[in-house]
């Protein structure tokens, strides 16, 4: 079993900057791939960045390339999102997840277990 608690949402204003933060525990995460994906209401989950165990390679969503960064303390047990030049778009529940095996980055099946999510709101 894998826990996980993402923290560092909040509000803030169009073009700002947040760091989000997943902590795990009861395993060690540093031998598995990891993600963010976001929900806003009323749409499909939808996928924001991964990375793989080792930390290389990242893969990111069209929407939030060149703005966001994934990146992972292994040592620490903890995933990261720095989220820069926010946009009202961005607006979302954000959950980070492990996947344990193989499959697609880019698609939420593929990850076995979730956060609870943290909200991620950016006002105009």
């Amino acid at each position: 079993q894998v826990q996980l608690v993402e923290s560092g949402g909040g509000l803030v204003q169009d073009g700002g900057s947040l760091r989000l933060s997943c902590a795990a525990s009861g395993r060690a995460i540093s031998n598995y791939d990891m993600g963010w994906f976001r929900q806003a209401p009323g749409k499909e989950r939808q996928f924001v960045t991964a990375i793989s165990w080792s930390g290389s390679p990242t893969y990111y969503g069209d929407s939030v390339k060149g703005r966001f960064t994934i990146s992972r303390d292994n040592a620490k047990n903890t995933l990261y999102l720095q989220m820069n030049s926010l946009k009202p778009g961005d607006t979302a529940v954000y959950y980070c997840a492990v996947k344990l095996y193989g499959g697609n980055y880019y698609y939420h099946n593929a990850y076995q277990y979730w956060g609870q999510g943290t909200q991620v709101t950016v006002f105009s």
